[in-house]
C-alpha cells in the first residue's frame, strides 16, 4: 500500500522545495505555477486519480452481473494512467482492480500474461486484453441501445 504513494510523495516534495526556493527569490507567480505543475503530477500518479479499487472477486462478480470490463492496474503505471485519462468519465463504468492491493488480482494478471504482472490488463467477457487501445476499451464501456 505504501509503495503506491512513493511517486506522489516525491512530486509533492518537489512542489514544496521548488516553490519555496522560488518564493525566497521573490518569484511568487513562478512558485505557484511550479507547485501546481508538480501537485498535478502527484495527483495523477496517486491512487486518487482512479476509481476506488475493488477486489478481484468483487470485480468478477460485478462484471458477470453487468458485463462491464475489468481493468487490472497499479499506481504509477504510465500505461494505466494513459488508459484512465483517455477513457475520461466513461472510465468510471469499468471495474478497476489495483493489483498491488489484492494478491488474488496480481495472480489473475500473472495467469493471463505468462507469469508477468503486465498492466493494464482488461478483461472483457472473460478474455484478457493486455494494454489495449483506449478507444477500443471506451467502445466496450458505451452502453448499447
Amino acid at each position: 500500500m505504501t509503495r503506491a504513494w512513493i511517486m506522489p510523495t516525491l512530486f509533492a516534495a518537489c512542489a514544496l522545495l521548488g516553490g519555496s526556493s522560488l518564493i525566497r527569490r521573490d518569484v511568487p507567480v513562478g512558485a505557484a505555477v511550479l507547485a501546481l505543475f508538480f501537485l498535478f503530477f502527484a495527483w495523477l500518479n496517486s491512487p486518487l486519480a482512479f476509481p476506488r479499487p475493488l477486489t478481484a472477486a468483487e470485480a468478477q462478480r460485478r462484471s458477470a452481473d453487468d458485463g462491464r470490463p475489468i481493468v487490472y492496474w497499479r499506481p504509477g503505471c504510465t500505461y494505466c494512467m494513459r488508459l484512465r485519462m483517455r477513457l475520461g468519465r466513461r472510465g468510471r463504468r469499468a471495474h478497476w482492480v489495483d493489483i498491488w492491493r489484492d494478491p488474488a488480482a496480481a495472480a489473475v494478471v500473472r495467469a493471463a500474461n505468462d507469469g508477468n504482472e503486465t498492466v493494464p490488463t482488461v478483461f472483457v467477457a472473460g478474455r484478457p486484453h493486455v494494454n489495449p487501445d483506449p478507444a477500443w476499451v471506451r467502445d466496450r464501456l458505451t452502453p448499447t441501445a
